[in-house]
């Protein structure tokens, strides 16, 4: 299994081995950490743990790509390992996050936090990396903005059971049209699929990032009405099958919000809402407290 993580504070080849050893509950004879000016005869390609040292600029010091042989077990995820890093060698840690975004990562710290970051890296042929926002307040990053980064909540992926049988029966009778952007079927797998995205991340209490865009909020009931808009110009056993998919995310939409009876939406400035459309039920039921 591999690893890639980012020190913010510049480590020694001792200090990474020892931390590792211990975040892997091995031998420190058993870890081989090697850097720009390893010589690489000298490596213990043997060890159960290999790891490539190497300088970077900018607000991250290191980046290490990291190798642990199959017979170290448990393997952590990249995550604990992270956290458990930080821990040990008293510094701060950036790894991957799952979305595809690729300025999209975690922070670590050795207290034990670990929050949203977002890191850009330029294309000089020596790159630059900069820690552009945090999601929460890090001492040793005083010049880093700390904001919420609204862009990796669009990108979390949401398991959609629903949408997806939706399309695939779409796809098997209208494969053209289904897969055609713009079609009215096009039209109709998308929007379910926004749909219900919303619904399980309600229904999830907001995780894992614990709040959500008023924007992308708004573009997902405007998805619903689009749904609302497309069902007479669907087939019966189109319409059928939408109606199936609809009914429990309604439902679960219903039971997860309360009526806005003091029009706490309408009150807001929310980005996207177009007063002059018809919209459906779902525009007067909000949840509490607004997640945004």
């Amino acid at each position: 299994m591999t690893y890639n993580l980012l020190t913010v504070e510049p480590l020694t080849l001792d200090a990474v081995t020892a931390a590792l050893a211990q975040c892997l509950h091995v031998g420190v004879q058993e870890v081989d950490v090697a850097d720009e000016d390893t010589d690489q005869d000298l490596r213990n390609w043997d060890a159960l743990v290999l790891c490539e040292m190497v300088s970077v600029l900018g607000d991250v010091s290191t980046s290490l790509d990291i190798y642990v042989h199959e017979s170290v077990q448990p393997r952590p995820t990249e995550r604990e390992l992270a956290s458990a890093f930080a821990r040990s060698a008293g510094a701060l840690i950036l790894f991957p996050a799952e979305e595809a975004l690729p300025s999209a990562y975690w922070l670590a710290t050795e207290s034990g936090l670990v929050t949203r970051a977002r890191l850009y890296e330029n294309d000089d042929e020596e790159p630059c990396y900069t820690i552009d926002r945090v999601e929460a307040p890090i001492d040793r990053l005083p010049h880093v903005t700390v904001a919420r980064i609204p862009e990796v909540v669009r990108e979390l992926k949401v398991v959609t059971p629903l949408g997806d049988v939706f399309a695939a029966h779409l796809h098997r009778m209208y494969p053209e049209d289904t897969d055609t952007p713009g079609t009215p079927f096009w039209t109709a797998r998308s929007s379910l699929i926004a749909w219900e995205k919303l619904v399980r991340q309600m229904e999830a209490a907001w995780a894992p990032s614990g709040w959500y865009p008023a924007d992308l909020y708004m573009e997902r009931l405007s998805a619903r009405d689009k749904l609302e808009q497309l069902r007479n110009q669907f087939p019966p056993n189109v319409t059928v099958l939408l109606q199936n998919a609809l009914e429990p995310l309604d439902d679960l939409f219903a039971d997860l919000t309360v009526d806005d009876t003091d029009g706490l939406l309408g009150k807001e400035p929310l980005p996207g809402k177009d007063v002059a459309s018809a919209h459906g039920w779902w525009w007067d039921r909000r949840p509490e407290p607004l997640p945004w």
